[in-house]
């Protein structure tokens, strides 16, 4: 009954606000404001501010073509508290300061609330660069060091391998970046075997945990390559993964270390201490194992070209062995042929050469007993002497 007459007894009035005339709603003698009504007092109120610079460090710059306004946030790193801030894209474009995450900057502005959502937020004027925040220089030096020591070099990088016998995947509890790099595995090489190991990817124990968790990966039976992945997040959210523990552990790690950490444009340490860097997890699934339709593939191409290669030597050396067999088949009559001839020519030679032949041609051959007649004084008056002629012989006596 006090609800119902509460009810009847409503009506609107105004009132104020930090001294902003706000409309509100009359529920007897209590003047209760709508969200609406609420956060539009407080955001004309928080307009009537002065413009401040405020300093922080630059995290989780948002820009894209398509939008109206630019979205960082300003975080204080020694005391970790941040505000949103916002600027119109092309007063943004027209600083021209490149701003990356983690760079300290002074941002001129004035506080405003976006009443849909009545967040606070810092809604700039002009940027002016004040120097690298704590983290980002500290990074820097931390790289530096590291690169004197060689731990980034290139001559450093190692293949990876064709076929890998046990993938270590490294990566957050429940993570989608797990899904990503297993689904694409599965779905490239089905065949393929992979250990999970999951642990911290973010806040301060992310770092020693990833460690433990990347030598244990090590210790694993078969693991020839290790994936260390993780999805997108801030600058904060992936500082992690520049820890100086695990960019040591990366380098000194005895397999291959691809690192998917982030989005293409993140850049942490452990991208340039491992073997190869992948721009997100899909993207380390698919360096990791060969594509299983792409092999079979190539082996059907393989088997065709082997077919038509053996195809090939099978008609070459039956051509050869017919071509074989004809000139076996005419040898024995070339060899007697070629025998012919020979003996025709040594016969014509001996011809030739036989006494005969001088006989046909009106000589004679003379003979005393067994001897033949050579000279006039071989011979006697009345030795009895044979004459051989072309066509026969006949006796005669020496006078």
């Amino acid at each position: 009954m006090l609800g119902a007459k509460s009810a009847r007894s409503r009506s609107a009035c105004g009132a104020s606000i930090l001294g902003v005339k706000v409309p509100a709603l009359q529920y007897g003698d209590r003047k209760v404001y709508t969200v609406a009504a609420f956060n539009r007092g407080v955001g004309e109120w928080l307009a009537r501010l002065p413009t401040v610079w405020v300093e922080g460090e630059v995290t989780e710059l948002r820009r894209h073509p398509s939008w109206q306004n630019v979205f960082f946030t300003l975080k204080d790193p020694s005391e970790g508290a941040c505000l949103a801030v916002t600027m119109p894209r092309g007063q943004f474009d027209g600083l021209r300061l490149d701003l990356a995450d983690g760079e300290r900057v002074h941002v001129y502005g004035r506080p405003s609330l976006f009443e849909a959502r009545g967040d606070l937020r810092l809604r700039a004027l002009t940027i002016e660069r004040f120097g690298l925040g704590d983290h980002l220089a500290a990074l820097e030096r931390l790289k530096r060091k590291l690169a004197a020591e060689g731990l980034f070099a290139a001559d450093r990088k190692r293949p990876l391998p064709r076929f890998p016998r046990r993938i270590g995947l490294l990566t957050g509890n429940d993570a989608a970046a797990k899904r990503d790099v297993v689904s694409t595995i599965v779905a490239r090489f089905p065949a393929a075997r992979v250990v999970v190991a999951e642990t911290y990817v973010q806040g301060p124990r992310a770092a020693q945990a990833i460690v433990a968790a990347l030598g244990d990966l090590c210790g694993e039976a078969d693991v020839d390559v290790v994936v260390v992945a993780r999805g997108g997040g801030s600058f904060e959210d992936l500082l992690p993964f520049s820890d100086e523990r695990l960019v040591r552990a990366i380098a000194g790690c005895p397999v291959p270390v691809v690192s998917a950490v982030g989005h293409e444009q993140d850049s942490p340490l452990c991208d340039l201490a491992a073997d190869v860097r992948a721009s997100t997890p899909t993207a380390a699934g698919r360096l990791v194992v060969p594509d299983a339709a792409e092999l079979a593939d190539r082996l059907a191409r393989s088997r065709a070209a082997l077919e038509r290669g053996v195809r090939r030597t099978f008609e070459r050396e039956g051509e050869r062995l017919r071509s074989l067999g004809d000139r076996l088949s005419r040898a024995p009559a070339l060899a007697v042929e070629r025998k012919r001839a020979a003996l025709e020519h040594a016969a014509g030679r001996l011809r030739a050469l036989s006494p005969r032949a001088t006989l046909d041609r009106g000589y004679a051959i003379v003979r005393a007993g067994d001897a033949l007649v050579r000279s006039p004084a071989q011979v006697g008056p009345g030795a009895r002497i044979d004459v051989e002629v072309a066509e026969g012989g006949f006796g005669a006596r020496v006078e």
